[in-house]
């Protein structure tokens, strides 16, 4: 499990920020499930989650979280992490 302060990037891309927790290239697939809505927008309305298959088994873990972009990076990140510790707690 990757700690909640382990951002690796941050962009702001489109209209979201994009942190980024884990490498997406140690993925088979990629998903922005629905059950990851209610955890994140209950921090951020507007939210996403984007999860990973772990390449060769069955474990998904998130991979990034998108942040309207009007919050900016720095809200951005504390609210990534709220929004991974509390799928991942």
């Amino acid at each position: 499990m990757v700690s909640v302060s382990d951002v690796e990037t941050v962009e702001t891309e489109d209209e979201y920020v994009h942190v980024r927790f884990r490498d997406p290239d140690r993925y088979d697939e990629i998903r922005t499930p629905d059950w990851a809505d209610e955890p994140a927008r209950s921090v951020s309305d507007g939210s996403q989650v984007r999860t990973g298959r772990v390449e060769g088994g069955d474990d998904w873990e998130v991979t990034s979280v998108l942040i309207d972009e009007h919050a900016g990076e720095e809200k951005a990140m504390e609210q990534a992490r709220e929004i991974v510790e509390k799928i991942e707690s």
